[in-house]
C-alpha cells in the first residue's frame, strides 16, 4: 500500500482549517495583544484621569470643607481655612500642569504641543483668576460678592478646562466632569453663605472623587483577562 502521508503529519480533525501550530496566536489572540498594546501605550501618553480625578476630588473636599466648617457660626470662614482651600487649589493644580506635561514629554509633534499647552493653560487660568479676585477687593466688592465670584470662577475655570481637555484626550469622562462642574458654579452660586462652601465641598469634589471610582473600574475591566469563549483542550464551552 503507498503512503500518501510520508512525512507522517496529521490532517485536522474532522477536516477543518488547519489548527494553529503549539506555541502560536491565532488571529483572534493577535488582535486582542495589538489592542492591548495600544492601550498601554495610550495610558503611558495621555493623563490619568484617576489621578487628576482623585487630586482635584480631594483638594475641593479638603479646602472647602475647612471653609464651610469656620465658617457655619460667623457667615464667615477663618483665615487659616482660606489658606487651606488656596494650598489645596494651588496644590491640584501644580500636580495637572506636571502630570500633563510629562506624560507628553516623549512623544513629539502635535501631541507634546497640545499636552504641554494645556498643561500650562491651567496655571494661566488661575493666576488670572488670583489678579481679578485681588481687583473686586480693591474695588471695595462686599466680601459676599468676592466669595460667590471665587468659587463660581473656579468652578468655571475647572469646568472648561476638563471639557477642553475631554475633548483633546478624546476622554468623554473628562468632559461629563467638567459640565458637571458647571452645574456645580450654579448650585453654589444661590446656595447662599456659608452653604455655597459646602456645596462646592460636597457636589464638586464629590463628583471628581466619583469619576475616579469610575476610572478606576473601567480600566479594572480593560485590563482584565477577555473570555475567548474556549476550553483549555481546544474546544468551546458549553
Amino acid at each position: 500500500m503507498t503512503d500518501d502521508n510520508p512525512a507522517g503529519e496529521r490532517a485536522p480533525a474532522g477536516g477543518g482549517p488547519e489548527a494553529v501550530p503549539d506555541g502560536g496566536l491565532s488571529p483572534a489572540e493577535t488582535l486582542r495583544m495589538i489592542q492591548r498594546q495600544q492601550e498601554a501605550a495610550r495610558d503611558a501618553t495621555e493623563p490619568d484621569g484617576r489621578l487628576l480625578f482623585g487630586v482635584w476630588g480631594l483638594a475641593w473636599l479638603i479646602g472647602y470643607l475647612a471653609m464651610w466648617t469656620t465658617a457655619r457660626d460667623t457667615g464667615s470662614p477663618e483665615g487659616w481655612a482660606g489658606w487651606v482651600l488656596a494650598g489645596c487649589i494651588v496644590g491640584a493644580m501644580a500636580f495637572t500642569i506636571v502630570h500633563s506635561v510629562s506624560r507628553t514629554a516623549g512623544t513629539r509633534g502635535a501631541s507634546a504641543r497640545i499636552g504641554a499647552m494645556y498643561g500650562w493653560t491651567w496655571f494661566l487660568g488661575f493666576t488670572t483668576f488670583g489678579v481679578l479676585i485681588g481687583a473686586m477687593g480693591d474695588a471695595g466688592a462686599p466680601s459676599e460678592v468676592i466669595a460667590i465670584a471665587a468659587n463660581g470662577v473656579a468652578c468655571l475655570i475647572v469646568g472648561i478646562m476638563y471639557i477642553a481637555g475631554g475633548l483633546l484626550f478624546e476622554e468623554n469622562r473628562m468632559s461629563a466632569v467638567g459640565a458637571w462642574m458647571l452645574v456645580t458654579a450654579c448650585l453654589a452660586a444661590f446656595a447662599g453663605m456659608p452653604n455655597t462652601y459646602l456645596v462646592m465641598a460636597v457636589a464638586g469634589g464629590g463628583g471628581f472623587l466619583v469619576m475616579a471610582v469610575v476610572e478606576q473600574g473601567i480600566r479594572a475591566r480593560r485590563r482584565s483577562p477577555r473570555v475567548t469563549g474556549r476550553t483549555p483542550g481546544g474546544g468551546r464551552d458549553a
